[in-house]
């Protein structure tokens, strides 16, 4: 089969963790199915590995040119890993692909996280005298059994298959974009792209492992939904970004709110158009000519590495079964970023309250942080928050701040403007980019609309959303904001499903 991802990325070890990537400069059964364990085991949710057979390692990278293999012992190692996947309990069956490199021909063997974890494998493939079995998982770029405590954990983790790697019965081919799915192959130099013409789309998904189940009842994964869909919002609702403008600040003055056209369509394109919108209407640069230099300094009221880390982190990161859109606020003083649900409980407050490195031991999304990364739109697991705070750093800015609660409900981050630009938002200029879209923009001064909020709520537990924006004269995503920002205060909370439930007041 093609692989998804380019050959020369992986040999180069890009747009994928090395840990994630095994060179083997030969065929050896026993110490490269130990690794198909481990990676299948995916102990740390990372989404499994590559393993390249004939390929020789030098200072990390694979060493040009590859040795390679005969093509007739390719031949027979594919023979024979027939029988040895059989090997393992439960079964699983990596995927392989034969590739031309340097005018040779190598072995790719991709081992997606398994779906029935956790996996054994008996300790030597070949032989028929030694049935002892092992469970493997990756320490670092290494393979190991896995014991005690450790394989405790996997036997209670592993079965905690990530939401985006589930299939969804909801889900047909007919919602995914033929369209995105070639765009996102050719953007990754994928070998798919050859024969997606005379391939049906089916085909071309279960190659690139958007299928689970068995052959009478497959579904598509909800990754898929994410990226190759023109509206993923029927399967996640909620799945958008809504940006607000608060020209004088939220606590000065909260009820002069602009409300910017809500953004949404498949993650890749929200992340897009959300940096679009925030390079062209927020992001400013001043140039200064110090009199003792020769060179001007160049300085920005932020960073815009810093914004394109905190989006892709908020839009990676998220929980899709949330009913919550990402929420951009953009104030005088700075930019906030908030995101539902919050860091996972591996990540310590102290880390969070560091703001430094947010390493987790599981991810949401890792299927669709993988698809991210080949886009070259995150640069890897743990690397946003550093990311943000040098870039911060190098342009004279304060640290950003983080912020959840110890519910881990939600997940803000707080990008500080740079001293020395103006701190009142000029509307004109900030909604500059568009005389299409300022048609759809439209300003919300009324008064005290949170406390008549409250009080439509105290009349009526059971009121809906759309009732409260016909009374408040908002619009539903301006009410949906003011919800989640009481909510946020610990004023209000939801007892109950969106329909039979009821608003409770906590104030």
């Amino acid at each position: 089969m093609a692989l998804p991802i380019n050959i020369e990325d992986l040999l180069q070890k890009q747009k994928i963790e090395g840990n994630r990537i095994e060179f083997k400069t030969g065929w050896n059964p026993d110490a490269i199915y130990h690794t198909i364990c481990a990676f299948a085991n995916d102990f740390d949710n990372i989404g499994g590995g590559y393993i390249l057979v004939g390929v020789e390692e030098e200072n990390g990278v694979a060493k040009r040119p590859v040795k390679g293999l005969p093509i007739n012992e390719i031949d027979g190692i594919l023979k024979d890993m027939v029988g040895y996947n059989n090997k393992f309990n439960p079964y699983y069956m990596p995927r392989t692909s034969v590739e031309e490199i340097d005018g040779q021909h190598i072995l790719v063997i991709w081992v997606p996280a398994g779906m029935n974890r956790p996996y054994d494998i008996r300790e030597s493939v070949i032989s028929k005298n030694n049935p002892k079995t092992q469970w493997y998982i990756r320490s670092g770029s290494s393979s190991i059994v896995a014991k005690g405590e450790v394989l405790d954990e996997l036997r209670d983790m592993a079965n905690r298959t990530p939401f985006d790697d589930r299939g969804n019965p909801d889900i047909t081919i007919n919602d995914i974009s033929p369209v995105l799915v070639l765009e996102h192959l050719k953007k990754v130099g994928s070998k798919l792209v050859k024969d997606f013409y005379t391939t049906p789309l089916e085909d071309i998904l279960d190659k690139m492992d958007l299928y689970i189940g068995p052959q009478e009842k497959r579904m598509i994964k909800n990754v898929a939904a994410m990226m190759f869909c023109e509206n993923p919002c029927k399967f996640f609702p909620y799945t958008q970004v809504d940006i607000v403008i608060f020209p004088n600040g939220l606590e000065q003055d909260p009820n002069n709110m602009i409300e910017v056209p809500k953004i949404t369509g498949p993650v890749p394109s929200m992340i897009k158009a959300t940096l679009d919108y925030l390079k062209t209407n927020v992001i400013q640069e001043r140039i200064i000519k110090p009199k003792d230099r020769a060179e001007s300094e160049r300085y920005f009221n932020y960073p815009y590495q810093a914004f394109e880390e905190g989006v892709v982190n908020a839009l990676y990161h998220r929980d899709y079964q949330e009913r919550e859109p990402i929420e951009i606020r953009i104030e005088p003083n700075g930019v906030s970023i908030l995101s539902y649900a919050g860091p996972d409980r591996s990540i310590s407050m102290e880390a969070i309250r560091q703001a430094k490195t947010l390493k987790a031991r599981r991810y949401r999304n890792r299927r669709l942080g993988d698809f991210l990364k080949e886009l070259d739109l995150s640069e890897g697991r743990a690397t946003g928050i550093p990311t943000i705070q040098d870039e911060l750093r190098k342009n004279g800015s304060a640290p950003a701040h983080i912020e959840t609660d110890d519910a881990r409900s939600y997940f803000l981050l707080e990008i500080p403007c740079r001293e020395g630009f103006k701190t009142k938002i000029s509307e004109k200029s900030e909604l500059k980019s568009s005389e299409k879209s300022s048609e759809k923009t439209t300003q919300k001064t009324t008064q005290k609309t949170t406390q008549k909020i409250i009080e439509l709520i105290k009349d009526n537990q059971t009121i809906s959303i759309e009732e409260m924006a016909d009374k408040c004269g908002l619009t539903r995503d301006g009410i949906n904001y003011q919800i989640r920002k009481l909510k946020q205060a610990g004023h209000l909370r939801r007892i109950g499903p969106d329909k039979g439930g009821h608003w409770e007041v906590l104030i």
